[in-house]
């Protein structure tokens, strides 16, 4: 299964430009790849508009390889191309902290701003049978 995952809320706190702290995301994206499925970075991030522009997507790829988490694709199933022209990514499960129903969590001490609940989330796709 293409899972697209969002960055920024989704695997950690918001602190964009900054990469957010830890909220739980690296253990259920790790039993994520260990089932088979590929995950998308589906994020707003991007690469630098000008010189001296931070790298933010560089930032949000090297977390993940940091926590040993492979991605299939970055903004772009490449698995697409073959049957669409569209630039909407395309995947069968997208975790966002921005989409209806996305289970989240507020915790002031984290940060000022939901984030998804990780937990939640892993007991969902254990009940999916994906985990």
């Amino acid at each position: 299964m293409y899972i697209a995952i969002d960055f920024d809320g989704t695997c950690v706190t918001h602190e964009y430009p900054e990469v957010g702290k830890d909220i739980g995301a690296v253990p259920v994206l790790k039993r994520l790849v260990e089932n088979g499925h590929k995950l998308i970075l589906h994020t707003m991030r991007s690469e630098p508009k000008k010189i001296g522009d931070r790298n933010t997507i560089q930032e949000a790829v090297e977390w993940f390889k940091e926590n040993d988490i492979p991605l299939f694709g970055i903004n772009h199933n490449k698995m697409q191309t073959y049957w669409t022209t569209s630039k909407k990514v395309y995947a069968n499960l997208y975790i966002d902290d921005a989409a209806l129903g996305a289970p989240l969590i507020i915790n002031s001490a984290l940060s000022d701003r939901p984030f998804i609940d990780w937990g939640r989330v892993e007991q969902i796709l254990i009940q999916m049978g994906l985990i």
